[in-house]
């Protein structure tokens, strides 16, 4: 999945007029093949040990005890897991239980290239969790979520109830509860495998899959950004003024705090008035983003000029800067400086392609040898991975 086919599916028209403002259905949008199976979910439950809340069922609302689908086990190391019981799963799932599972973009690497790519197009952090049900019971209720959420349908059919918002842009810490859920549903939609679906957060809907019709989908969910965390962003770069180090004058008479409060505020305003500061913000966040950070191993002492060696951007939000006499690659909470002939090692990496060493080097013009190490700097910072299948 490319961000040009996110692009596309979502509409040319979509950050403009749907994103935090709309729902938005799209049949037939995604190309679901080699996403996610049941066979890949079947692997997934049975080759990790997923103790709630990361897997879980839930029935009206209400999350099952986890005996109801495990057994205990003892290892000999005095520790007790839940061992998945897959008879009494499939009894949980009959009685009208839907399956959750938590951050599947961490288990199952099509869903972290789809999360990936539209990390790459939103630039802000993704997590997937997938959902599966098999009757009309719904399984979570009528709820709204504190984040947007694009979802995708992976097989069989599931009925979206959406019923409108009754606080604006809610927050997980919020001073205000939303309220009651509105009566009546303002769209009654089912989506069918390929179709996406994009709800903004404080959005009240309903989902559960038809009678006797299985349902398998996942959920992107947006890490919401607003005004409240850009002015924790802001405080952070006030440190750099002795004014905002001091200690408050707590003791002092009425005037001296007034002073104080007054400098603050004009300082903050010098920060406030720069037309480029949410620019700058989301160029701070999107360097410090980890992304999904994997080993490299066996090459835990330096890489090899090895030039079927294949490499990739642990994060999709790298930002790279290219200069007169400098490249800069910010990417997974560390800033780069290369000399210019870099930029063509790194532009394909934070376009979010894996290629092998040998390509990057005939690409730039540069010694295979240079490249690795090159490579090598970016391992070390967690922003890259290496491996001969990636």
């Amino acid at each position: 999945m490319t961000d040009e086919s996110i692009a596309a599916c979502l509409g040319e028209d979509f950050l403009a007029q749907a994103l935090h403002r709309e729902y938005r259905h799209v049949p037939g949008a995604i190309d679901i093949a080699g996403l996610m199976t049941w066979d890949d979910l079947n692997h997934i439950l049975a080759a990790h040990r997923l103790e709630p809340p990361r897997m879980r069922l839930s029935r009206d609302g209400e999350t099952l005890l986890v005996g109801g689908y495990t057994a205990p086990e003892a290892t000999r190391r005095h520790t007790v897991w839940h061992r998945l019981h897959p008879a009494e799963l499939h009894a949980r799932l009959k009685e009208g239980a839907s399956l959750a599972s938590d951050s599947v973009d961490e288990l199952h690497p099509p869903i972290a290239r789809l999360a990936e790519a539209i990390e790459r197009h939103l630039r802000t952090r993704v997590q997937a969790n997938l959902y599966a049900s098999w009757t009309s019971t719904e399984g979570f209720g009528i709820h709204w979520d504190d984040h947007d959420t694009i979802v995708v349908q992976l097989d069989g059919a599931k009925p979206w109830k959406i019923y409108g918002t009754t606080r604006p842009f809610p927050l997980y810490r919020d001073i205000e509860d939303p309220g009651e859920a509105p009566a009546e549903p303002v769209a009654d939609l089912v989506l069918l495998p390929g179709d996406l679906l994009c709800v903004p957060r404080g959005v009240w809907h309903a989902v559960c899959a038809d009678q006797g019709v299985r349902s398998l989908h996942v959920t992107c969910g947006l890490q919401a950004h607003t005004a409240t965390d850009l002015m924790a962003w802001v405080s952070e770069q006030l440190l750099a003024h002795e004014d905002w180090r001091r200690d408050l004058p707590l003791l002092a008479r009425p005037d001296v705090q007034a002073d104080a409060v007054d400098g603050m505020r004009k300082r903050l305003a010098e920060l406030l008035d720069d037309p480029g500061l949410i620019a700058r913000y989301r160029a701070a966040i999107d360097g410090q983003a980890v992304g999904r950070m994997v080993p490299s191993l066996p090459y835990i002492d330096g890489l090899p000029a090895d030039p079927h060696l294949r490499v990739r951007l642990t994060t999709a939000r790298a930002v790279l800067e290219a200069g007169e006499d400098a490249v800069t690659l910010s990417a997974a909470g560390t800033v780069y400086e290369f000399a210019p002939a870099a930029e063509a090692v790194l532009r394909p990496l934070v376009d979010g392609r894996t290629v092998d060493l040998a390509t990057l080097a005939e690409t730039a013009g540069l010694a295979l040898e240079d490249v690795a190490v090159l490579v090598q700097e970016l391992v070390a910072g967690q922003a890259a991975v290496v491996g001969s299948l990636l």
